[in-house]
């Protein structure tokens, strides 16, 4: 099997301020790219060839995870976004939040507080388990939910390659820019 990484559902110039899109063009176009041509020459004539990339992230050890993962995990992340987006959640979803944050504003602030607070690099996640009780955690480098047999709902790219041309060190400003382009209506449709 060959995976293809998707083209984005927006102008790469759509989703400034909160991302440039010379951000956009270096981490989507050449840092996702390098892990889906990375991920093609690895997966190659192992077990995993012919494997739903999902599966393949429960299971690879190594380089082919790290490659597997980190192509799926930019594809989730970017296509958490739109030009239109921002607000809050509504719905189930809306429900949840509270349920286990207590208010929208709580889990604004304890995602971001995840995302500051990881060591180096990494992902900060929303996912739900089998009864749909929300968890924030935290994944270095390529780490992702699913090894943990939790639905991952949202993440943000906490790897300074995201931020670093719009932000700089500033990673609790990129963060907190992220809300204003969520694209909710997917978000949601996850949970």
């Amino acid at each position: 099997m060959t995976y293809t990484q998707p083209q984005l559902p927006y102008p790469s110039d759509s989703l400034a301020p909160a991302i440039s899109q010379e951000t956009i063009d270096f981490h989507y176009g050449k840092h996702e790219k390098a892990y889906i041509d990375n991920l093609n020459k690895l997966i190659k004539d192992t077990e995993f060839d012919n494997e739903d990339l999902e599966e393949v992230i429960r299971r690879a050890e190594g380089p082919l995870f790290n490659n597997a993962s980190q192509a799926w995990n930019h594809i989730f992340y970017f296509f958490s976004f739109s030009p239109d987006g921002g607000g809050e959640p509504s719905g189930e979803l809306a429900d949840a939040i509270r349920r286990d944050f207590g208010s929208f504003d709580n889990f604004k602030e304890e995602f971001e507080k995840a995302g500051v607070s990881l060591f180096g690099s990494g992902w900060v996640w929303l996912s739900r388990d089998q009864d749909g009780k929300l968890f924030i955690t935290q994944e270095p480098n390529a780490g992702n939910p699913l090894r943990k047999g939790l639905t991952p709902i949202l993440t943000f790219d906490v790897w300074e390659h995201a931020y670093y041309l719009d932000y700089q060190n500033r990673r609790a400003d990129a963060l907190k820019s992220l809300w204003d382009i969520i694209d909710w209506d997917m978000v949601e449709s996850r949970y």
